[in-house]
């Protein structure tokens, strides 16, 4: 088996010089949807990075993004922010 990594197309959007770009039909999964895209069709080449960024957060993890339901976190990402808040709070200065 070999295992393929796919449906990271917003980069091949874009001519030389453009940099972002706006859409009004937004597509793809939530989950792995950059939030600026999600929530205003606003998309870059760091949407892309965005998305491989959970992907790498669930291979790492072994959960999928949508397996985290605590109290404070509902999904990975923000189970993995709550980890960046605590180690900031305790880092010396």
């Amino acid at each position: 088996m070999n295992p393929k990594i796919s449906d990271f197309g917003m980069a091949r959007i874009f001519g030389g010089n453009e940099t972002q770009a706006n859409t009004n039909r937004i597509v793809g999964t939530y989950g792995y949807m950059s939030p600026e895209y999600a929530m205003e069709g606003l998309f870059s080449i760091k949407s892309d990075v965005f998305s491989f960024g959970v992907l790498v957060l669930e291979i790492v993890s072994g959960r999928k993004n949508t397996s985290f339901y605590h109290s404070d976190s509902l999904n990975l990402l923000g189970h993995v922010g709550s980890f960046h808040i605590r180690l900031f709070l305790f880092l010396p200065f």
